[in-house]
């Protein structure tokens, strides 16, 4: 039986009580909690996907807010998927995966980061260089933990 601080450790860090290996942040299967990974790109700005416009990818299901969109991630899904599977990059410089807010995102280089929240953001921007290469380094490693 789990003890009751591993249920309060698992709400306040963000994480599924599904601990496989998951190289794509998902809710419920979902990649970035249904946001379109595209419109960062695009549009500048979060946009919510559409269960219209879905494909699979890395065992997860991405949703797009067009058919143009999708067409444009399933063509090329590295140039527009969040680094890091879509967990926090702060956390992965941190050696950890954690859960990402759509709102809390930054382009660097054609790549799009996404971090658990605006407060985790600001801290990650201060050092984004750094911690872009440090999380780089840690990818291969972390993206391998139980989340």
């Amino acid at each position: 039986m789990k003890s009751l601080r591993f249920y309060l450790l698992i709400l306040l860090c963000g994480c599924n009580s599904d601990t496989s290996v998951q190289e794509v942040f998902t809710t419920d299967g979902v990649a970035i909690r249904g946001y379109d990974p595209v419109a960062y790109h695009t549009d500048g700005a979060p946009v919510a996907g559409s269960d219209a416009y879905t494909l699979e990818w890395r065992d997860a299901t991405w949703k797009f807010a067009t058919a143009e969109n999708m067409a444009a991630f399933e063509n090329n899904p590295e140039k527009y998927a969040p680094q890091f599977g879509g967990y926090c990059a702060y956390g992965v410089a941190d050696d950890h995966k954690a859960s990402t807010s759509p709102d809390a995102w930054t382009i660097v280089d054609g790549k799009l980061y996404l971090n658990y929240d605006k407060d985790v953001q600001a801290l990650w921007k201060s050092k984004q260089s750094e911690f872009i290469e440090t999380a780089n380094r840690n990818w291969p490693e972390v993206k391998l933990q139980k989340y």
